[in-house]
């Protein structure tokens, strides 16, 4: 299985998760110049930009880890973007950011590690 085909596979299984538990997803793979988001989602008033990040059983590094201060800068930026492109007004909602951290062993989903609300826009300027 390709880095590609895990990455898809975790997307995927986040999307399942989130699905099962009333989420509504809004897209999934959004880009835009300079990022991409992997799922946007909403439950109640939240529209929720979450980061999936897919790794092997004994990874040295966390899915938290991996989202880095420019990482999260950029997610950001699209989640603004994809607001806009979709005509949402950004201050009807509270816009969350979560990092999904999917494990997998032998190309199945061991573990879904799911961190809501693991940072948020106040220190980062747009």
């Amino acid at each position: 299985m390709t880095r590609m085909e895990r990455g898809r596979m975790g997307e995927d299984a986040v999307r399942y998760y989130l699905e099962a538990l009333g989420y509504t997803i809004l897209a999934q793979n959004f880009r835009v110049r300079g990022g991409e988001i992997d799922l946007v989602a909403t439950k109640g008033e939240e529209l929720c930009i979450v980061e999936v990040k897919t790794r092997t059983l004994g990874s040295q590094e966390t899915g938290l880890e991996a989202v880095t201060w420019r990482k999260r800068q950029l997610l950001i930026r699209a989640a603004y973007a994809f607001c806009e492109k979709q005509d949402i007004d950004a201050d009807d909602w509270y816009i969350r950011y979560d990092i999904a951290d999917v494990t997998v062993h032998h190309d199945r989903i061991v573990d879904i590690d799911y961190l809501e609300s693991a940072f948020d826009a106040t220190d980062f300027s747009l």
